[in-house]
């Protein structure tokens, strides 16, 4: 990582799904990248893919659901010689079910990758790029953080958190030359529904409103990142769904959310 002129991306979260398509974003940009997730193989696989690209892919595998692991992460990345240029919070964790029969195990995994490891990672990163003056960082949120949503209580609270936090750092650093873009993807195609065990509701079924591909929703991120944007909504309807949410009673936004998050009898 030492003596390369290229902008350095750190990407959470990127053995699949939307962070796995930021970096393709990344490498076609240019950027030389620092992979984190918990599966090596995946990663692995990409860091060969973007080879093509001409960039150089370190793997760093972290668990961000355990205490310390953020700061595990910037000190190896430091001991590298390089500084971050762009960071990319794009782990996430989810969870299906009512609260009070949840797992606290997994909720307490929830919280520590979605709200503490997303904190203390770009607390880590944002003053060096400050001192630079220039630099990118991007928050991945939801379309749930504009609604409190039965069934996924603590995710969607989670992702309101993301949307809150980035939305206030990016008016802090306006004219710092350091963005900060909060993006607030609906249902995408990816590994999420299945692990938070909400594969099978009407939100991910398809039947409502379309799931978009995780490489479109990694593509109109990019280009909101690149562009400066505080907020990115990806798709029409996920932007109708999002103000409708922050603007509808909830006496109709909750049954409405209940409704979208809750699995069929059938799965």
């Amino acid at each position: 990582m030492k003596g390369n002129a290229r902008p350095l991306a750190l990407v959470t979260g990127a053995s699949s799904g939307i962070g796995s398509h930021l970096a393709r974003e990344l490498a076609r940009d240019g950027h030389d990248l620092v992979l984190t997730a918990r599966r090596t193989a995946p990663m692995q696989a990409l860091a060969d893919e973007l080879k093509a690209h001409g960039s150089t892919t370190t793997i760093l595998a972290a668990d961000l659901g355990k205490c310390g692991a953020a700061a595990d992460l910037a000190r190896e990345i430091e001991t590298r010689g390089r500084a971050i240029d762009v960071l990319i919070n794009a782990a996430g964790l989810g969870d299906n079910g009512r609260f009070d029969q949840s797992d606290p195990a997994r909720v307490g995994e929830m919280l520590h990758v979605n709200i503490v490891t997303l904190t203390e990672l770009t607390r880590a990163f944002l003053p060096g790029m400050v001192a630079r003056g220039r630099g990118s960082v991007m928050l991945v949120a939801s379309t749930a953080a504009f609604q409190p949503g039965p069934q996924m209580a603590v995710y969607c609270a989670s992702k309101a958190y993301v949307l809150s936090l980035g939305e206030a750092i990016a008016y802090e650093l306006r004219n710092s030359g350091v963005t900060v873009t909060t993006l607030c993807p609906g249902a995408t195609a990816t590994e999420f529904a299945k692990v938070a065990r909400v594969e099978g509701s009407a939100l991910f079924k398809g039947s409502l409103m379309p799931v978009m591909d995780a490489a479109e929703v990694a593509r109109i991120g990019y280009r909101g990142l690149k562009a400066g944007r505080r907020v990115v909504i990806t798709g029409a309807l996920n932007k109708l769904v999002a103000i409708s949410g922050r603007l509808s009673p909830s006496s109709v936004s909750l049954p409405i959310g209940s409704y979208l998050m809750s699995r069929s009898e059938s799965t």
